[in-house]
Order: C-alpha cells, then sequence, then structure tokens
C-alpha cells in the first residue's frame, strides 16, 4: 500500500471547517480593493463599506468550491510535457523569494542577480521531478518595473517546462499573460494547455489585498492555475496554537478561492500554505521547523475535505549552508508534504527561510524529490512483488543476484540515487573523498555547461523582444497608473 501521513481524524477537519465558516460568517476579511468588494456584494456576502469588510455566507463558499477544478493540468513551453496536477499526483518546483545566492563556484553569500535567474531556469530544465520554474531567485540588477517581463523572456529562450511568478498587481501580471500567450501561439492556445503558475500571497491575519487581486482575476481570466497561499506565522500574525492558525488560515484561503470562482467560475487554484510558527526569541519565522511539517500535513488533510488540489512548502530550512541542519529539515517538511498527499511542493533549492538559493542544493533536491516519490509508493504486494517463484527457485543456499526476477524489478524496487555516497570507504577516498554536495556541484555545473537555449519562430521571437523593451521602457508613471480602479477593465476581451 502507499505511505500515507495524517495528523487529523475526520471530527477534527469537521471541528477546523465549521470553525473557519463561522469565521468567514461572524468576523469577516478584509478586503481592501472597491471591485473585489462589488463581486462578492453581488455574490451574496455582506459587504461593510466603512471597514472594508466582507462577511461571506457558508452557501457561497460551497458554491464557489463546487465550481473549482478537482484536478487540471500544467504544460511545458511547447505543450508536450503534460504536469497533471491534483488526484494522486505529486509535482515539484522551486519558489520565487530567495534574493541572495550561494555562488555555484565560490561558495560566496551574495545578491542574486539576472544571470543567477537564467541559470535556474536552466537547471530545473535538466531535473527530473522538479517541472517548475518560479522565478526562483530574485534579480536584484534589475528594475522592479521591468523584473517580471525579463523573467518570462528568460522562460521562453530557456525552458521546456512550466514557469510562475506572483500576483504583482494589475499592469505587470497583464504583462505577463500576454507575454506567455506570445510565446506560446496565442491567449486561446495558454488557456487550452496553461503554461504559467500564479502565487497569490493572502495577507495573515484574514486580508484580501489589492495587488494580489488583480493578478489573480487576471490569471483567472487567461485559464492560468493559481495557488491562494497564506504565510500565516503561529504567535505573530496568527494564533500560537497549530489548530487556531489552521481555522484563521483556512477561512482565508476559501475566501480567495470563492473570490476567484465567482468572477470566473472554473478557474484552476489550488488550496496553498506556507503558513509556519515564529521562532519566538527573535520574532523571526522558523520555515524549516517541525511544525511547518504538521501544519502542511493538516492543510493536505483540508484540502482533501473540499476535493482540491493543493500547493505547499517542502524541503525548507533556516540552515545557512548545505550542511546536517539543511538536511534534517528539509527532510523533515518534505516528508510530510508528499506523505499527505499535497500534489505541488515548492522551495527546491532554497536556504535560510527560503531567502537564500543555492544551484548545487537545487539539484540536490531533485534527488530528494525522487527518494520521498519512493517512500511515497510504499510497498507494493502483488504475485510479482511476492516473489515466491523465486523464493521456491533459490531455496536455503543460492543466491537472488543473478536470477531474472531481480533484473526484471530492481530498477522499480529500488531508488538509485545519483549523488548519495554508497560505495565502500576506499574505493570512495581514491576516487577523490567527494561527498553527495560535492557530486551535486559537479552536476550543475554539466547540465549549466550543455543545456541548449530553445530556439522561437522568428515572428514569435520578434513579438517578444518588442514587448520586452515596451517594458523595459515604460514610464514609473505608467507601470502605477494602472491601479486606480477606474483604468482598470476585466473584460475578457480586453485583457
Amino acid at each position: 500500500m502507499k505511505t500515507v501521513f495524517e495528523v487529523l481524524s475526520k471530527e477534527e477537519i469537521e471541528r477546523i471547517h465549521s470553525a473557519s465558516m463561522e469565521v468567514l460568517e461572524t468576523v469577516g476579511i478584509k478586503v481592501d480593493y472597491a471591485y473585489a468588494r462589488e463581486l462578492f456584494r453581488k455574490a451574496g456576502a455582506l459587504v461593510d463599506e466603512a471597514n472594508q469588510a466582507v462577511r461571506i455566507p457558508e452557501s457561497v463558499v460551497r458554491q464557489a468550491i463546487s465550481t473549482a477544478p478537482k484536478q487540471f493540468k500544467l504544460y511545458g513551453s511547447d505543450g508536450r510535457l503534460e504536469i497533471p496536477i491534483g488526484g494522486g499526483n505529486v509535482q515539484f518546483a522551486a519558489l520565487g523569494t530567495p534574493t541572495a545566492v550561494r555562488d555555484l563556484e565560490s561558495g560566496e553569500h551574495r545578491p542574486s542577480t539576472m544571470a543567477d535567474l537564467l541559470n535556474h531556469i536552466r537547471l530545473i530544465d535538466g531535473c527530473e521531478h522538479i517541472h517548475c520554474s518560479q522565478m526562483d531567485v530574485w534579480p536584484n540588477d534589475l528594475p522592479m518595473t521591468s523584473i517580471h517581463s525579463e523573467a518570462i523572456s528568460a522562460w521562453a529562450h530557456n525552458s521546456r517546462k512550466s514557469f510562475g511568478l506572483g500576483c504583482y498587481g494589475f499592469m505587470p501580471t497583464l504583462d505577463m499573460m500576454r507575454m506567455m500567450a506570445i510565446a506560446v501561439g496565442g491567449k486561446q492556445e495558454l488557456r487550452r494547455r496553461p503554461r504559467f503558475f500564479g502565487i497569490c500571497s493572502t495577507v495573515s491575519p484574514l486580508q484580501m489585498t489589492q495587488i494580489q487581486v488583480e493578478g489573480m482575476l487576471i490569471c483567472a481570466d487567461y485559464g492560468q492555475p493559481v495557488t491562494l497561499a497564506p504565510e500565516g506565522i503561529a504567535g505573530t500574525t496568527a494564533p500560537v496554537t497549530l489548530a487556531g492558525l489552521l481555522i484563521q488560515e483556512n477561512a482565508n484561503i476559501l475566501a480567495h478561492i470563492t473570490l476567484s470562482q465567482i468572477f470566473r467560475p472554473g478557474a484552476p487554484v489550488l488550496y496553498g500554505t506556507v503558513s509556519t510558527i515564529a521562532n519566538m526569541r527573535n520574532g523571526t519565522v522558523a520555515l524549516g521547523s517541525m511544525e511547518t511539517g504538521l501544519i502542511t500535513a493538516a492543510s493536505a488533510q483540508l484540502a482533501h475535505y473540499y476535493g482540491l488540489p493543493i500547493r505547499s512548502v517542502g524541503g525548507v530550512t533556516e540552515a545557512k549552508t548545505e550542511d546536517l541542519q539543511a538536511g534534517v529539515e528539509r527532510m523533515a517538511t518534505l516528508l510530510p508534504a508528499v506523505l499527505s498527499g499535497v500534489h505541488y511542493i515548492t522551495c527546491a533549492g532554497t536556504l535560510d527561510s527560503s531567502m537564500l538559493e543555492s544551484d548545487a542544493l537545487l539539484v540536490m533536491d531533485d534527488e530528494l524529490a525522487g527518494m520521498a516519490l519512493r517512500l511515497k509508493n510504499g510497498i507494493g504486494v502483488d504475485e510479482t512483488d511476492m516473489a515466491m517463484d523465486v523464493i521456491r527457485k533459490v531455496g536455503f543456499s543460492g543466491n537472488y543476484i543473478t536470477e531474472k526476477h531481480t533484473m526484471q524489478n530492481y530498477r522499480k524496487e529500488h531508488y538509485l540515487p545519483k549523488f548519495m555516497v554508497r560505495q565502500p570507504y576506499e574505493p570512495w577516498a581514491k576516487e577523490g573523498a567527494k561527498s553527495a554536495m560535492d557530486n551535486a556541484r559537479q552536476r550543475a555545473r554539466e547540465l549549466l555547461a550543455s543545456h541548449q537555449p530553445l530556439q522561437l519562430d522568428p515572428a514569435i521571437e520578434k513579438e517578444l523582444e518588442a514587448y520586452r523593451r515596451m517594458v523595459a521602457e515604460r514610464p514609473i508613471e505608467e507601470f502605477y497608473k494602472y491601479e486606480a480602479a477606474e483604468l482598470q477593465d476585466f473584460r475578457s476581451e480586453n485583457l
């Protein structure tokens, strides 16, 4: 049977659900965006304009959940790679929060650049289990107004996989969608086979902010999946008790999912969590804590309760180097995500609460993902697995290494790591005494050296480059202008 990790009983899930519905109906959620408040009002929610508060009846939430897809697919850039989201599938991705990197060659801790983002896209293109880049390092050497367009252009030229970014407001998100559409052959093709994964950060406690909602709605119009992802911090922005945090975050996530379905029924969404605990000694977060794994597993159970796919963090750590702490914490947060049934797991390659990126660790995490999947798949007990025929044949005194059954089954039954050190000590020492991280570092160098950029159709290349230049030359006043509600037009034909 497959390995399953659960931390809540059915009764406990029901109690958290009921409490979350009470929160939405009585406390509500603050919505600072008038357009969103009006959408809620028309759907039957109670709106307090003076306090920008929206109270949502359970019936409205349940109607919205009923229209959200239970499963969907992401695609690679050319549409051939299919990445199923939901059901029994588990996918892995990196995460676009690191603002610094550990240099692959020198080990130096330094600000991340566009060159680092490009390297990361290329590395993920060569990974076996990691199927999505999410602007995995923040380019500190670019102006904030054009980072999103430069990232889309880099993806279009260098990745055969999917790509993701945050919801950065009306104009930036519209830029992203239009550039993605150019790169893949049009808006209808992008809708038919989504390539983009959006991250809508829900603010704790119980807030819905304009810049995130604008991006969420534009992604919904283009049919691109969005995860509704709070980072509640137990003890600071959420109750210190994990059950209290889950109630608050569940209410917040469901409010955002409800709005997406009011705006565009059937828009693909993921229940999301990046929630963790506070490091109460100094007021920071402890994303690599054991409690993150517990919160993730409980969130997965809640998502399954609603029949929704879920995205979470996994493989996160507070460690600043690729050391023992990094290994312990990343498996302590990765395994609960995989074993509890999270469908889309992010943070590959990160250190220091996902703020520091390591190319070598990204490659190592690809291997850890494979190991975690092997654990999830558990032990099969069919006729082949039971091996009774070969047990009878070998009997008391033979061995199994030359048996046909061994040759036919060992690769699917045993996970064969690429970087973990398994040879005896003396051969290992003669071969250079390389650690697993040394091996991963070398593989990262090889992937970067062998990567071949994509050759785009000349017409697509010309249009994409023209759009990139337009964004790069756009005055900052123009960048912010469309945050004014009167200039926003969410009619599909105008997006």
